[in-house]
């Protein structure tokens, strides 16, 4: 669910709803499987095994769950933030150029991921607001994406090359020249604005609503943000 605090909109992602129903079935499971392969004949063991792996997958699945942030976005009137357990980015609403749902060419027909993504204005700012462990969890998490929309006219292996290891040198838009991981996020951030359109992007169970709807708020807020903007430096303006 989402809510309100201190002029913030918490967004709670789909996937973390229902670690303790998890947890409870699971524990039920292993309990049942072990109360089984003790009292029934020996017949009964193998499948009271597959019932006690059950429930160890709904274990670990349930702690994951309990281990995500309590909230996976934060609407504030300056910034959208994104939560993860290894760490967050920020972006201020003024750096959005645009926001929509990634479409790809599968033969005639166009095909919605489930993601929504983010065209930035200026991705230096961004790459200020971005902790460098999150960094290299997207870069392993994103691989998919660039998959999608490739260049039909690129040999198989250079394009799979390419796709997989990112260059460890990349030039900011100030020209400053960077290294490392940032550097290796920083060509995929391109690489994927030339095949999507979006610099960055999130999974759909990451928010609590639809894909549209979520994204008709994030522009609700980004005109609010913007109109009070606007307010204040014609105020400051006014003699």
């Amino acid at each position: 669910m989402s809510g309100t605090e201190n002029d913030s909109i918490y967004i709670k992602a789909a996937s973390s709803h229902n670690a303790m129903t998890s947890i409870l079935i699971g524990a039920g499971l292993v309990s049942l499987g072990a109360l089984t392969s003790i009292i029934l004949p020996k017949i009964f063991f193998l499948p009271s095994v597959f019932v006690i792996s059950g429930g160890i997958v709904g274990l670990i699945i349930g702690w994951f769950k309990l281990k995500e942030p309590k909230h996976s976005l934060e609407l504030t009137r300056e910034h959208i933030i994104y939560y993860h357990r290894r760490g967050k980015w920020r972006i201020a609403w003024d750096n959005i150029q645009r926001i929509d749902v990634p479409r790809v060419t599968k033969g005639i027909e166009q095909i919605e991921l489930e993601m929504i993504g983010f065209r930035l204005r200026n991705s230096d700012h961004f790459m200020d607001e971005i902790s460098p462990r999150l960094i290299t969890y997207l870069l392993m998490e994103q691989r998919p994406l660039t998959m999608q929309n490739r260049d039909p006219n690129s040999t198989a292996g250079q394009s799979y090359g390419s796709d997989m290891i990112e260059d460890e040198k990349f030039v900011r838009a100030s020209g400053e020249v960077i290294k490392g991981v940032a550097a290796m996020f920083g060509n995929r951030m391109l690489k994927l604005r030339n095949q999507l359109g979006y610099d960055i992007f999130i999974s759909s169970n990451e928010v609590d609503r639809e894909a549209a709807k979520f994204i008709a708020l994030l522009k609700d807020c980004q005109e609010a943000a913007t109109t009070t903007s606007l307010v204040e430096e014609v105020k400051l303006k006014t003699p």
